[in-house]
């Protein structure tokens, strides 16, 4: 999969390289534009979908709050209510009667305590029935307040009711058969209650039960009253994991009892007051919160298909809106882009003609901007073409006149080697040995400096070099020079620079040698330090003090910018008066970094009156048979 996307990825910039400049900068453009509008379109309307949806949430618990509030009312009403009849004196004295009432007793209770009673139920229409259940035989059941126990001794609730000894105990169920079997065809099987049951206990002992009942429409008002608003539905969860609700609702068309009982009982117990979850496809809102004296949830259920529609249809509409735009604005860009890249084709059509040969264009483009400026640099090269080409033939010329000469000096050459082998037999045959020998030397000098076949020699080359040297010195200087080799065999094929030595011995007949001193001692030892090789070339001479070896170290590696904008002028003057120009320890220095790298080089050390030491660092290199080997080897003093 990784190797087919970078496929795919490659294709894409090969066939972006091949558009023209001006579809790229359009496709750029759409795309700098029309992505982030996308991108900012989803991260909003997602966060204005998170919005709408807290919005909904948070009123949904508003409205549960109020709900609940009137729940809470209903249910101290329920409590009031059976306090009452239970406190009743004359209802105490009834039901704990020791004999049967005598027919005057009955009438009494009736016309007055029972009366009382019936008025509590009228005086209160949200409820629905109060009861009184005792267990007393010698108390007489009065319809429809007064029962015995045994009519409801087999509800699941009755053992519940006398467990608890008093306390209140709340149960939500559907309308049992009445208790007196009147209105049978009156009574609604599908009619659910909210009831209080409270046990009696005027002495030690069970006495009887109070129960006051209230439909759920009265309890729950809100449950069977539309909203129009978020078409929500409010519901009740009990401790038996029933569900109740207006089942008549359109709103359960679409989902079942069954299905929020599940989604409730799942998302139950996690600390949260909401949850979504989904249903064929459709999206659902769940706020809840509990009734802690009914020991039940009260729900509400959002469907939220509508409201995603309206956020996913707004969020469409105003993308289309920025994509008609982009477009609209891609192709005014489009017709932009051909004025201002006009003069850019004319550009690249005079640079086909010059890469077809034709250097004789007439550009006509002017201006100060990035196009002007790109015409003015294209005139000057295509001028400085003309120009190398002019010298390319000038160069030509010259090429073959310096053949020729090269030529003539090989044949000067020769004709010198020629004359000095000439001198040196006549100068043996007259016994003049010692201008035998400097004519030897001096051959050996001009045949080494006129061969340069190569920048790199071997160091057994340059000592000879340096041997043929001093010897022609020597008779200048009356033998007053020395020269001492410390060097093992296996360094003599070290890799050097050619003529690289030379410039230092010459230094040091210069500046070392007085006419006082008796005689002036060149040293030339070689040792490996660091997998380098190092050659020193020291002498006896008259040094030089610590802030001209600092100068001068300093001047062997600084940039000829730099060099001869501070010694140019006083390097003239060295030339005029004494032939050279005294930079030859610093072309060796720059010849060395230029091959080695700027790690390699030469340094001095000197002390005024005590001789001077001139080290070059080079990478080991042993020429063998035309190969060079690099090795490291133990370090050797």
């Amino acid at each position: 999969m990784r190797k087919r996307l970078q496929g795919w990825g490659q294709r894409l910039m090969l066939r972006l390289d091949d558009m023209p400049l001006q579809k790229k900068l359009i496709a750029a453009y759409v795309v700098v534009i029309l992505v982030p509008i996308i991108l900012f379109s989803m991260i909003t309307f997602n966060r204005f979908a998170g919005s709408t949806i807290r919005d909904i949430i948070d009123k949904n618990k508003y409205m549960l709050e109020n709900e609940l509030t009137n729940i809470v009312n209903n249910m101290e009403l329920m409590e009031r209510t059976a306090t009452l009849m239970i406190t009743n004196d004359n209802v105490e004295e009834y039901l704990l009667r020791s004999s049967e009432p005598e027919a005057n007793e009955l009438i009494t209770f009736n016309t007055e305590t029972f009366k009382s009673l019936q008025n509590l139920h009228f005086n209160n229409p949200k409820i629905e029935n109060i009861r009184l259940f005792t267990n007393n035989p010698n108390a007489f059941e009065l319809w429809p307040i007064i029962f015995h126990e045994s009519r409801i001794a087999n509800e699941s609730w009755y053992r519940d009711v006398l467990s608890r000894k008093g306390v209140v105990h709340w149960e939500i169920n559907r309308v049992s058969k009445d208790l007196m079997d009147r209105y049978l065809a009156e009574r609604d099987d599908t009619q659910i209650n909210v009831s209080l049951m409270r046990g009696i206990n005027y002495t030690s002992e069970h006495d009887g039960i109070a129960e006051v009942s209230m439909t759920i429409n009265s309890f729950v008002p809100k449950m069977f009253a539309s909203n129009p608003v978020d078409q929500s539905q409010l519901l009740l969860y009990d401790r038996n994991g029933m569900v109740y609700g207006n089942t008549a609702a359109p709103f359960f068309a679409n989902l079942s009892m069954d299905e929020i009982k599940r989604h409730f009982a799942a998302n139950l117990g996690d600390g949260a007051t909401d949850f979504r979850f989904s249903y064929n496809g459709l999206p659902y809102l769940c706020v809840y919160t509990k009734i802690d004296r009914l020991d039940a949830y009260m729900l509400s259920i959002v469907p939220l298909e509508n409201t995603i529609n309206e956020i996913r249809d707004t969020r469409n509409l105003i993308i289309l809106a920025a994509v008609v735009l982009i477009v609209l604005l891609s192709v005014i860009t489009y017709v932009m882009y051909s004025f201002i890249l006009k003069k850019l084709h004319s550009l690249q059509g005079s640079m086909k003609k010059v890469r077809q040969g034709d250097f004789n264009i007439d550009l006509d483009i002017r201006g100060s901007g990035e196009v002007g400026e790109l015409a003015h640099h294209f005139r000057k090269m295509v001028s400085k073409i003309n120009e190398l080409i002019a010298d390319a033939v000038n160069k030509q010329a010259a090429t073959k006149e310096a053949e020729l000469k090269s030529l003539k000096n090989q044949i000067d050459s020769h004709f010198l080697y020629n004359t000095l082998e000439n001198l040196k037999m006549l100068a043996e045959i007259e016994g003049q040995y010692t201008i035998s020998d400097a004519l030897t030397s001096l051959g050996g000098m001009m045949r080494y400096s006129m061969k340069w076949t190569s920048n790199q020699v071997r160091l057994s080359d340059e000592i000879a070099h340096i041997k043929n040297y001093i010897s022609i010195m020597n008779i200048r200087y009356d033998g007053r020079l020395s020269l001492k080799l410390d060097i093992p065999a296996d360094y003599m094929n070290q890799e050097v620079p050619k003529m690289s030595l030379q410039p230092i011995v010459e230094n040091a007949l210069k500046h070392g040698l007085t006419s006082q001193a008796e005689g002036l001692i060149i040293a030339i030892r070689c040792l490996l330090s660091g997998g380098a090789m190092l050659i020193e070339v020291s002498d006896n001479g008259t040094g030089m003090p610590a802030a001209q070896v600092q100068e001068v170290n300093a001047n062997l590696r600084m940039n000829d910018e730099s060099f001869y904008g501070k010694y140019g002028n006083k390097l003239k003057e060295e030339e005029k008066e004494s032939g050279g120009s005294g930079i030859g320890l610093r072309n060796v220095t720059q010849r060395i970094m230029m091959y080695c790298g700027n790690e390699y080089g030469m340094r001095i050390d000197s002390q005024e009156g005590a001789g001077t030491t001139v080290t070059i660092k080079l990478p080991y290199s042993i020429l063998s048979g035309g190969l060079t080997t690099h090795a490291k080897r133990a370090d050797r003093g």
